[in-house]
């Protein structure tokens, strides 16, 4: 199936899950997952994830772009936490259809001006642009220091400054955590979204339980992105197989361990934030 806008499939459901594609076994796990779950989904590459491949995009967007059109569920792709402006303007000449520009790191105003900069040009070439204000934790500190979550009047005055078409927001989760124990602050949910017109995306969601999640959804979220919980579930895999297979050589093996974890993990996380109730 053709290629998805990411802002179709955020408009057109309550909420879309957004997975993190590092490897090729990434993308086709989350491919096969989407088509046994019915769901559309979201793959994108980071800016570290890129940094991985030896800062080449092309190579891995090409591949994560092939399998997407080879599947058929409804799937969009998305380059995401990007700092590097030449890497924002590079976006355009792959199958992306959003991009995610974060200046999360700088003073307020300089945020707002480098935000506003890239989405004048990204606008231009029909790029769909998220950004990021407050700091979700993890990679960049505590998710529960006081200030780092994001303020709904400063919120609605980033997004009339920037014109941004999403807004990712600190509400509580941490960004790499492997144990699904974050507690979001749904009160602030539900007020940013009343005090922006644009989706919300939540970012660290590996770490939200699943009835945090559908909860967070009914406050307002619009983005659901999941990254380190395919990571936990593939390096699990290969540590178990290579474990009970000590002696083998061909990485086809364990990559194809990998690969079904990743995909059951995808599998459950399109399907939990579907549940009306449950763990």
């Amino acid at each position: 199936m053709p290629l998805t806008r990411t802002a179709d499939l955020v408009t057109a459901h309550e909420a879309v899950i957004a997975f993190n594609v590092i490897t090729v076994e990434h993308a086709e796990a989350i491919a096969t997952a989407a088509e046994a779950a019915g769901s559309p989904a979201v793959l994108q590459i980071s800016e570290n994830a890129v940094k991985y491949h030896g800062g080449a995009l092309a190579p891995i967007a090409a591949a994560t772009a092939a399998v997407a059109a080879s599947s058929t569920a409804r799937l969009a792709l998305h380059l995401d936490h990007v700092e590097d402006d030449a890497l924002l303007r590079e976006a355009h000449a792959h199958p992306f259809s959003s991009v995610m520009y974060d200046a999360s790191k700088l003073p307020y105003g300089e945020n707002v001006k480098a935000t506003a900069e890239a989405v004048r040009w990204a606008h231009e070439r029909g790029l769909w642009i998220e950004a990021e204000l407050g700091r979700v934790g993890g990679k960049a500190g505590d998710a529960h220091t006081p200030g780092v979550r994001t303020d709904p009047a400063e919120a609605a005055a980033y997004v009339a400054e920037t014109g941004v078409d999403a807004l990712a927001v600190a509400v509580g989760s941490t960004h790499a955590m492997s144990t699904r124990t974050a507690t979001l602050d749904h009160t602030l949910i539900a007020a940013l979204r009343d005090a922006v017109p644009v989706p919300l995306v939540l970012h660290g969601s590996s770490g939200v339980p699943d009835r945090e999640l559908r909860r967070a959804i009914t406050a307002g979220m619009r983005k659901i992105n999941v990254g380190t919980a395919l990571n936990v579930a593939f390096t699990g895999a290969v540590r178990a197989f290579l474990e009970a297979h000590p002696s083998t050589a061909d990485p086809r093996k364990y990559l194809t361990s990998a690969r079904a974890a990743m995909t059951e993990t995808v599998r459950h996380f399109l399907e939990a934030v579907r549940r009306p109730d449950g763990p």
